[in-house]
């Protein structure tokens, strides 16, 4: 590994090599959310990186109180990339948090989380690597309007792409009239497919921050796209899908448009995901490799085993927002019935088709964006370690399309549901988290934390906010 004073070295000729002006260093809350600030270059010293940058965490939600609000920012000297996007040559560094009360990693830094995470699979020695794959979906709209007040609850978004378009005069006196409409937009092409260039000018800007990428294309719903990303381990995936929201939704502000990552923002149309592959490996050797179902081994089947077990507690995490519970509403590709098969999406958990050797893996589909990806793929790794740590049963796998079942046919197979809201996550989460605790990952003082915070800042305010359509059904009543 790499020493520190040999890191900063190479990070100072990385930015003499750049010109860099300014170096921005970032960190992420318990939502997921980015922050940052910056220094310009000549206020850069070597001692930065080796002691931390203080900066008040009580301004974070859930984090410090005001009377211990002093923390620090370790900068991480991996995956830095020059801005694409900032006037004035700017390097971003992800930094995690360190503790000046305790002298340790912070409990509640998302990123420290995860590497306490990779640090435990090593410890409980059934592998010493997991990869990750993550597939995020996301909306490019033109525009969109949101009113909050206390007589008024109010969105509109506005797309070229929208069905709604189809009887509209347009400014220029043309309406172009090639609209994929509802769930019709998975792989048209142009002029159906209006987003190409801007998918096409995403994918270069992620090159030149760093990632690798493979398939580009337009998905299901109106305005909905996807951009395939390489796999790597659990924190590098993490810190990727931060670069990758990043990206996306810089260049669709730059082309005067807004990308979203949110679940599910139109009603009627599918929502966006973020499919999520898992492997472990250890010496070099997949072990999720076998000659069990699919090609997939015991221990593979016992991991899929414990996230079965625990999805209804992981979803706190997985699927971290009040919206994230509309896109699992049956009727829209979504995989909210808790079962694995092969090819067949319609499943919460699928076996690719080409998974086999080193390519064995576990895709898990209910995940979504919404998530803290540090904190989503953490909690399906402590899942699945616990399933093969007590050797869970998974189960047998269901090969018909369950999307066609009825709530009774579910209930009468004894299949179990995600949740239906981040309510019941986070209640399932409190009953369900000895799991998430193993080796300390997870604290106690994170879990109830995370769980104030998303009462406090999304169960209760909308909760408590009357909706659009309960006047159409409640208010002649």
């Amino acid at each position: 590994m790499e020493s520190i004073q040999s890191q900063i070295k190479d990070f100072f000729e990385f930015c003499e090599k750049n010109e860099v002006e300014f170096v921005d260093f970032r960190f992420s809350d318990i939502k997921g959310v980015w922050h940052h600030l910056a220094y310009h270059i000549n206020a850069i010293e070597e001692e930065m990186f080796q002691e931390g940058i203080p900066f008040d965490a009580s301004s974070m939600q859930g984090w410090q109180p005001i009377e211990k609000s002093d923390m620090l920012l370790k900068p991480d000297l991996v995956r830095y990339f020059i801005d694409p996007f900032s006037a004035d040559s700017t390097a971003i560094v992800f930094c995690d948090i360190w503790d000046i009360y305790n002298n340790t990693p912070y409990e509640k830094c998302p990123r420290s989380i995860a590497k306490k995470a990779m640090a435990y699979l090593k410890e409980t020695g059934i592998g010493d690597q997991v990869f990750i794959g993550a597939e995020n979906e996301f909306f490019i709209f033109d525009d969109v309007r949101i009113k909050d007040s206390v007589n008024s609850q109010y969105y509109e978004i506005d797309s070229e792409e929208g069905e709604w378009k189809r009887d509209k005069a347009m400014e220029n006196g043309i309406n172009i009239g090639h609209r994929a409409g509802t769930k019709g937009g998975y792989f048209p092409a142009p002029p159906v497919d209006s987003m190409v260039d801007i998918r096409a000018e995403i994918v270069k800007v992620l090159h030149q921050v760093g990632l690798e990428t493979f398939v580009v294309h337009h998905e299901v719903a109106q305005g909905q796209g996807e951009i395939g990303v390489k796999f790597g381990d659990l924190l590098e995936t993490a810190d990727n899908v931060q670069k990758l929201k990043y990206v996306v939704k810089m260049v669709a502000h730059l082309n005067g448009k807004t990308a979203t990552f949110m679940p599910k923002p139109l009603y009627g149309d599918n929502g966006s995901g973020m499919h999520t592959h898992v492997s472990i490996w250890k010496n070099q050797k997949n072990i999720f490799s076998g000659n069990q179902y699919q090609n997939l081994s015991q221990d593979a089947l016992y991991f899929l085993g414990g996230v079965l077990k625990h999805a209804r507690s992981a979803a706190a995490f997985t699927n971290a927002s009040a919206n994230s519970f509309k896109r699992l509403i049956p009727g829209f590709e979504a995989p909210s019935i808790l079962t694995y098969s092969a090819n067949n999406r319609s499943a919460s958990v699928r076996i690719p088709y080409n998974s086999k050797g080193k390519s064995a893996r576990l895709e898990f589909r209910f995940p979504d964006s919404s998530a803290n990806p540090y904190l989503a793929f953490c909690a399906i790794l402590m899942a699945g370690l616990d399933g093969m740590q007590q050797k869970i049963d998974a189960g047998s796998p269901m090969d018909i399309n369950l999307f066609k079942l009825t709530l009774n046919e579910i209930r009468e197979k004894g299949i179990k549901q995600m949740p239906h809201t981040l309510r019941t996550a986070l209640e399932e989460m409190l009953l369900d988290r000895e799991y998430l605790k193993q080796g300390n990952v997870f604290s106690e003082n994170f879990i109830q934390t995370y769980k104030d915070v998303k009462f406090r800042t999304e169960v209760w305010p909308i909760e408590a906010r009357p909706h659009p359509y309960e006047f159409i059904m409640t208010y002649s009543c």
